[in-house]
Order: structure tokens, then C-alpha cells, then sequence
């Protein structure tokens, strides 16, 4: 399961965007560190399902179906909230960034409101530039990564290079522990310019360059501009969105609230929906709270933005796709017959092969070739699998 750490400046929202993406109670307050232990749950990326597409009613496993949406579990991390200096122990630091280590891709949760100074206190709107806390919390990680792979380099460059070991390998088992993959260590050493220098030849400069595009590659940052709502957001909104392509405004109160009315029955709505529908009569205090989020957050931008900054965070900066393993491709279903069951989440560029290995070991490994089931042609391993593809594996081990 893709892992989404959620990191942020403390007393921003991240702990209501992580409670309206779980559905779990975490403590809420408008004050400094009320997360200390880390929050773990799972929260939903969302597609529109298959089943609409080729008119079968579904019947998912490993996964949700709401109207048209498959909802495809991701778990999210809300850890301690950041300070200036956390990459050096200042504040919850270094428990901060330890929580962070098994994650794919991070989300920060900004005040664009600019209502919350570097130390997470409470000031009017407009006081602070929430771009200030988009660097800073990049700078943080960055350097936490820095920490990690300078440390002790001299001693592990000269046993590298001298015992001639390779490279990737080497820097692999530096950063074991990180959740990072050879293929991505291959990806920052050519995007460094370093993939044929000798480790003993980096300095400061080349080891800041290294790091700095390794956590890019291995650990994107999505921004999750909360407070939305609020009038001034706007134009920080606006003034961002141009500079950072992963930017998704939020309203992390406004999703929690339509959530919580949703499950006590008094709306209908779906998740990353732009409008919900009142059932019944409510009385005025809840019909205006539901107004303020209509008029201030959906009719502006036509979400809340939690879910999109999930699907930002798995499908626009992991750059996943997600497809439907089926063993009858003619009825799209499993051998017990539940159709569409389950959804994989694979990187885009992803092969069919590559899908049996996801599924279990021997099906790749004895993995012949598959059929795409929609248009009921064979494809072999070489094939590029396509978003929302359903796909029939053959093997010589097992079938799916």
C-alpha cells in the first residue's frame, strides 16, 4: 500500500485534513504540537470505476465503490508538526522526520491564509507569506536527507571506491531504511550529473546536489494550501499555483464537516464531489455552516481539496495508474466470481509482468502473457499498461 506522509508546519490543519481523509477522531486544537505520536490510518485515492464503462455491476474487495468512483486505500501518516531547525532536533525534529522515513510521497499542509507564524502561533490573516513555509518545510527534509547520506562519508566513499563496489548498491544500503529503490538511486545520480564520478570526488556541493534530488525523486511534496476559505487565501492561492505545479487548494474543515453530515445521514456526498444534496429539513444553524461551504469553498473552487491533494499526491506526483487484475476476462471477474474486485496501484510505464510480480512472485515469474479485457486482445510483456486497464493474467504457476 502507497504510504502519504502528511507533514506541515504545527497548527496548520494537518491533523482535520488527516481526520476528513480517515474518518478517524484525532485530536483537533488551534494550538502548537497537538500531534505528538504519529496518526496512522487509511485514507482513499479516487477513480472513476471501471464498471461504468463496461455495465457490470461490481463488487469490490480490496477497495470501495461510491456511484461511479472506485475509492483505492492509501495509508496516511500525520506526524509531530514542523519547526525551524527540526532536521537538527529543535522541537519534535528528529522524531518528525524518523515517522517519515517509510514514505512514498508527502503532502504539506500549508496556512495560505497566512494566519500562523514559523512557530505554528496564531496571528491575523495576511501576517505571514505561506510561501515562507512551503521552502522552509522543503528545506527540513531536504536537509534531514543531507544528514543521513553525509554522515561519515569519507570513510564510506574510500571503502567504495577503493574496494571498487558499486556505486548503486553502495548508496543503497546508505539510505536503506528510507524507502528508497535502485531504480531512483540510478535516477539522482543522473540527474546530478554524478553517475560517473567517483564518490571520493563529491564534496559539500555535490553531496547537497545528490540529496537534494534523490528526496525530489524518492519522496515529492505535494502542497495542500489549507484555509482556502478564506478570503485572503485567494490570491496566495492564485500567486502560487503558478510557481508549484503540485499545489491543491483546501478547505480541510470544510471536507470534515460535509464528511461528518454525510455519515449522520443529513447530506448525500461523495468524497472530492463539487456539490452535496440537503436530505430533509435542517435546521438553520446547520443549513448556513453548509452554505458558508458552498458559497466560500465549492462554488469557488469546485472541491474542498482534500481528496484531490490525495490523487494529486498518488497519480500527479508518484504518477500511478490503476488497474483492475481480473481471471475471466470475458465476465471481468475472479475465480469466486466477484467482478472487478480489486484495483492495483502501479507506477505509469507499468507492464503486465510487472502487474503479475505485484500480485505474487511465481505469477511473474512464470508469466506467459495477458489479455486485455476490455478489448479482448492478447498482450504480451512488453505492453504498456494503460489507467483503469483490466487485465487477465497467464502464467504457467497460477492464473489470475
Amino acid at each position: 500500500m502507497i504510504t502519504i506522509g502528511l507533514v506541515g508546519k504545527t497548527n496548520v490543519g494537518k491533523s482535520t485534513f488527516f481526520a476528513a481523509a480517515t474518518m478517524l477522531e484525532v485530536e483537533i486544537a488551534n494550538r502548537p504540537f497537538v500531534t505528538i505520536e504519529p496518526n496512522v490510518g487509511v485514507g482513499y485515492a479516487r477513480k472513476k470505476c471501471a464498471h461504468t464503462e463496461l455495465g457490470v455491476k461490481c463488487n469490490p474487495k480490496n477497495s470501495i465503490c461510491i456511484g461511479d468512483f472506485r475509492f483505492i486505500p492509501v495509508k496516511i501518516v500525520d506526524v509531530a508538526g514542523l519547526i525551524p531547525g527540526a532536521h537538527e532536533g529543535r522541537g519534535l525534529g528528529n522524531k518528525f522526520l524518523d515517522d517519515l522515513r517509510k514514505a512514498d510521497v508527502l503532502i504539506n499542509v500549508i496556512d495560505a491564509s497566512g494566519s500562523t507564524n514559523e512557530e505554528g502561533v496564531m496571528v491575523p490573516p495576511g501576517t505571514r507569506n505561506p510561501e515562507d513555509d512551503i521552502k522552509f518545510v522543503e528545506n527540513e527534509i531536504n536537509e534531514w536527507f543531507f544528514s543521513i547520506i553525509s554522515k561519515d562519508w569519507d570513510k564510506f566513499a574510500r571503502t567504495t571506491d577503493l574496494s571498487n563496489k558499486d556505486i548503486v548498491e553502495s548508496l543503497l544500503a546508505k539510505v536503506s531504511g528510507l524507502s528508497v529503490n535502485r531504480k531512483q538511486i540510478i535516477k539522482a545520480l543522473k540527474a546530478s550529473g554524478l553517475e560517473n564520478t567517483k564518490l571520493l570526488q563529491w564534496g559539500e556541493e555535490e553531496l547537497k546536489k545528490f540529496s537534494s534530488t534523490l528526496r525530489i525523486i524518492s519522496k515529492p511534496i505535494v502542497i495542500a494550501a489549507n484555509k482556502a476559505d478564506i478570503s485572503i487565501a485567494r490570491d496566495n492561492i492564485n500567486r502560487l499555483r503558478e510557481k508549484y505545479p503540485h499545489l491543491v487548494p483546501v478547505s480541510a474543515e470544510s471536507e470534515l464537516a460535509l464528511r461528518r453530515a454525510s455519515k449522520l445521514g443529513l447530506i448525500d456526498y461523495i468524497p472530492g464531489d463539487p456539490i452535496f444534496k440537503v436530505k430533509g429539513n435542517l435546521e438553520d444553524r446547520k443549513l448556513k455552516a453548509l452554505n458558508y461551504i458552498k458559497s466560500t469553498v465549492l462554488d469557488v473552487y469546485g472541491y474542498t481539496g482534500v481528496q484531490q491533494a490525495i490523487n494529486e499526491a498518488v497519480f500527479g506526483a508518484l504518477n500511478m495508474i490503476h488497474v483492475y487484475p481480473v481471471e475471466d476476462e470475458r465476465k471481468y471477474t475472479n475465480k469466486d466470481g466477484d467482478v472487478l474486485p480489486d484495483v492495483i496501484l502501479l507506477e505509469n510505464g507499468s507492464t503486465p509482468k510487472d502487474l503479475a510480480f505485484s500480485i505474487h512472485t511465481d505469477l511473474g515469474k512464470g508469466f506467459l502473457y495477458a489479455i486485455e479485457a476490455k478489448r479482448k486482445i492478447r498482450i504480451g510483456e512488453d505492453y504498456m499498461l494503460k489507467d483503469g486497464d483490466v487485465i487477465k493474467i497467464v502464467s504457467t504457476l497460477a492464473r489470475t
